[in-house]
């Protein structure tokens, strides 16, 4: 026999504690207090890949009595092994289907946690939309502005509330670093610049028939580096900035390349001009010689705040004072859409705050096709975790920093193989 879990231990203890007679003012007590929430029921669309870490947060929240996970939709079911290995087989095992739409249906699910490929996020978003379901949308919402403006649109219609997973904006860093800005601590603000320098192998462009790839046919895919992998470092820059919204952004700039054989760029910069004449450039890059953490630059005249998102880790450095580092916590993004349906508190990424990185992602779509860089920009290494083969590319760990330093484009900083004629602007 199997130990019951921490929530059936309690109900057994309240149980047996209703045997003996409680004193009055107890008893008053406990027929005056609210109840707690039902758990809510959620639907997770895509368990796989990168769905994994959020199945393990679902049981972790269902194991909390925050969330109940109802169903899972994959295309193909989970195996009894993947199901054991989050603790989901016997009584807390979730109905499965291919079918989103009908696996809503048959659940009464009150939320969804959609994570599948970038083209299916829109018309995943509207069929929940369609059923009154809340929604954790991954990142990107969506590969195209259309498909983005017609997505929420059609929540807002619903009038149901949505999350894009910018986990990021969960980090109790980014209003600290916000009132820093505004309390005048690092001078006037002159711009925000963003690196991301990450090492990623060949197999990790094939596990799936989308990755590195522009456009499957007629669809959008755009999975490059500054839209997909390395998307936070955009869409924190420009919240940092506080331009998360389509009409903050005046005009972008891009510089796309690709080392690895694949359609989509793999190394790239861009620069958003806000509309206050702010500009937040990022420069990223999958082919860096080692792989290291991202990390945004709020740039002031006086001083200066690097904000190393994953870490959750801020470091204020400023004219007549010593460097100041801090460590801050994060609000989970499925707890805080949990928080807004139960208590009204405001949602941390509501579509509207990503309006203007999906102008990134549509300036990123619309540019000319990503330079291949020519042979002697890169070499091939084997030592990828499993002796895989990967590309670098000759001194783009110190590009790509220059690039978050100077706000400056690869072009702008002498790269040999980017030619300012290669620069897109929309």
């Amino acid at each position: 026999m199997t130990e019951p879990t921490a929530s059936a231990a309690d109900a057994l203890t309240a149980a047996s504690a209703a045997d003996a007679p409680l004193p009055a003012t107890a008893t008053a007590a406990a027929s005056t207090a609210p109840a707690a929430p039902a758990p809510l029921p959620v639907v997770l669309a895509g368990a796989r890949g990168h769905g994994r870490w959020h199945l393990a947060n679902l049981r972790r929240l269902q194991d909390q009595g925050r969330v109940r996970l109802a169903g899972i939709c994959e295309l193909e079911p989970l195996t009894a092994d993947e199901l054991a290995a989050f603790g989901l087989l016997g009584g807390d095992t979730p109905e499965q289907s291919a079918d989103f739409g009908a696996l809503l249906d048959s659940t009464g699910a009150r939320a969804a946690v959609v994570c599948t490929p970038i083209p299916t996020h829109p018309g995943l978003a509207l069929t929940a939309a369609s059923r009154g379901v809340h929604l954790l949308l991954e990142k990107p919402p969506a590969a195209s502005w259309a498909d983005y403006a017609r997505m929420a649109d059609g929540v807002r219609r619903a009038g149901i509330a949505c999350q894009v997973g910018f986990q990021s904006f969960g980090s109790h860093a980014v209003p600290a670093i916000q009132d820093l800005v505004r309390s005048g601590a690092i001078g006037k603000l002159t711009g925000i610049g963003a690196a991301g320098a990450w090492v990623r192998d060949d197999a990790y462009f094939r596990r799936a028939p989308w990755s590195g790839r522009r456009r499957l046919g007629a669809t959008d895919v755009v999975d490059g580096v500054l839209t997909n992998p390395l998307a936070h470092a955009v869409a924190t820059a420009l919240e940092l900035a506080d331009r998360g919204t389509a009409e903050d952004v005046l005009s972008v700039e891009t510089e796309l390349f690709r080392a690895h054989d694949i359609e989509a760029d793999d190394t790239s910069c861009v620069r958003v001009t806000t509309t206050g004449g702010l500009p937040v450039t990022v420069a990223a890059t999958l082919c860096a010689a080692r792989a290291g953490e991202p990390y945004v630059i709020v740039h002031g005249d006086r001083g200066r705040i690097t904000f190393w998102y994953k870490q959750d880790r801020v470091l204020l450095q400023r004219a007549g004072h010593g460097p100041e580092e801090n460590v801050h916590g994060r609000t989970d993004l499925l707890e805080s859409l949990v928080d807004h349906l139960e208590h009204g508190s405001a949602l941390l990424v509501p579509p509207e705050r990503t309006g203007a990185f999906m102008r990134v992602v549509e300036a990123v779509r619309t540019a000319p096709e990503p330079v291949a860089l020519p042979a002697d920009a890169w070499e091939t290494r084997y030592d990828a975790p499993g002796g895989g083969a990967r590309r670098t590319v000759h001194g783009i760990d110190d590009l790509v920093a220059a690039g978050a330093e100077s706000l400056a484009l690869f072009s702008e900083l002498g790269a040999l193989w980017a030619r300012s004629s290669e620069a897109a602007t929309s």
